[in-house]
């Protein structure tokens, strides 16, 4: 989740701290708006799905808690905005599942109204402790989200995997859909996650990373390059903790050499430059928002040597 602010005057303040984090970076002109410079537009970031070769754009967007808002016209079309921005800035990947409440009609509902959503790369998950449900469950998100097939499926926090990987590799071989995967935001779970990237025909798996939490770095991320699966990082910005530790303080002048304007950019960027990492899927309900996470898809990457910078810089703060 990424809801940098949790009401308007909060998010006015947040929006103006921003800006001042942005002239701290010497060298790099503000755009006119928090993101993407026109310049940078020539170099979008794209992962390749290691078992197809088909490539995607490396930030994608997740729905949990802010797409869940029930019939609200108003609210509705608040995401609508978002939704259009993501697209407009060369976002693919909308990760949802049954878990998010209404996220999934409400894609729905925006999807029928944008007309720049060609690069939609639909991903959602089954969640149910009863092997059974998955059809259902499945046949539900798609006609919520009003497509013909979904190009990811994936098994939500692992639950009943063992029988839902058998649905799902049937509706894969159907056509029904086009990759499988298994997901999981809980520590707890990564030797049961090892197990089934070594054991199990899943083309993609989504687990938490982010600058703080890098215990995927140990097991998960190699094993998952090895093993040649693509890899969606929930949880970006630790559920929008990492702004509420560090939006306060300036953003190192030498973030300008991987040509990041703001926080959200510095934790994504981190994240991407990770070899293993194909899309990372930060939340947001703001369009500001929406505009500085999709900057993180432009421009150069930080290398080995300024990710151990990056990490030192942020223990040390």
């Amino acid at each position: 989740m990424d809801d940098r602010a949790s009401n308007s005057m909060k998010s006015k303040r947040v929006t103006v701290t921003r800006r001042g984090l942005l002239s701290s970076v010497a060298g790099l002109s503000l755009a006119p708006w928090f993101g993407v410079a026109a310049a940078d537009q020539q170099a979008m970031i794209t992962r390749e799905i290691p078992k197809s070769g088909e490539r995607i754009p490396s930030v994608g967007m997740g729905t949990w808690i802010t797409f869940n808002v029930g019939g609200s016209e108003a609210l509705r079309r608040q995401r609508l905005d978002v939704l259009r921005t993501f697209f407009e800035l060369g976002g693919g990947m909308i990760d949802s599942s049954p878990m998010y409440g209404t996220s999934q009609e409400v894609i729905g509902w925006c999807l029928k109204r944008i007309d720049n959503a060609q690069r939609l790369f639909s991903a959602t998950k089954v969640w149910t402790p009863y092997g059974s449900s998955a059809e259902s469950q499945m046949d539900e998100a798609t006609t919520l989200w009003a497509i013909d097939r979904f190009d990811l499926m994936q098994i939500h926090n692992l639950v009943d995997w063992e029988a839902h990987l058998e649905t799902l590799l049937r509706a894969k071989e159907d056509g029904r859909i086009r990759y499988i995967g298994v997901t999981t935001s809980h520590g707890s779970r990564h030797g049961e996650m090892a197990r089934i990237i070594r054991d199990q025909p899943v083309d993609f798996v989504q687990f938490t990373y982010n600058i703080l939490d890098r215990e995927a770095e140990a097991r998960l991320l190699p094993l998952a390059q090895e093993r040649r699966l693509g890899v969606i990082i929930n949880r970006p910005f630790r559920r929008g903790h990492l702004f509420k530790l560090f939006q306060h303080k300036p953003l190192p002048t030498w973030a300008a050499e991987f040509d990041c304007r703001n926080w959200a950019q510095f934790f994504l960027k981190f994240i991407l430059s990770h070899p293993a990492v194909t899309c990372a899927i930060p939340a947001t309900s703001q369009v500001a928002h929406m505009r500085e996470n999709m900057g993180a898809l432009y421009g150069r990457l930080p290398d080995p040597e300024m990710r151990r910078r990056m990490v030192r810089t942020v223990e040390e703060l």
